[in-house]
């Protein structure tokens, strides 16, 4: 998860900070939950009407190799993207698509623990439990 600013931390590593670049992490900031790049791309064009739908496409995918959005995919069949400032994972119900989001310090542990034993360094701070929810179980 990010310590700093999203433009300093782009700047620091030498890349522009673009009004596109702007606007998409204004979006993905702003929104409590997923959104599709199609999503991302129609709420950018309120913040800046002439972005191209190619433009949030590319840029998306720049700032996910920035570590500065995730890319998910959680069981809709499409990726989605947010924002890596709030680290959390998610519980999603196969049956009826609702979801819950689990704090970050809950996992904790476990992601320490996967670390030591496997020895890979884990980057990416987002997991998906998919599962039936407390209202369809009882269906």
């Amino acid at each position: 998860m990010p310590e700093k600013e999203p433009t300093q931390m782009l700047h620091q590593q030498g890349y522009r900070v673009t009004p596109q670049r702007l606007a998409i992490l204004s979006v993905l900031e702003e929104t409590d939950g997923h959104l599709t790049a199609t999503e991302v791309y129609e709420r950018a064009r309120k913040i800046l009407p002439a972005v191209t739908e190619a433009t949030v496409y590319r840029n998306l995918d720049f700032l996910v190799n920035q570590g500065l959005v995730l890319m998910a995919h959680v069981g809709s069949g499409k990726m989605v993207y947010e924002s890596t400032r709030h680290a959390h994972h998610h519980l999603i119900c196969r049956k009826c698509g609702t979801s819950q989001e689990i704090p970050h310090a809950l996992l904790q542990s476990l992601f320490e623990e996967l670390s030591t034993l496997s020895g890979y360094q884990i980057d990416s701070l987002h997991v998906t439990f998919f599962g039936l929810c407390p209202g369809c179980q009882s269906e």
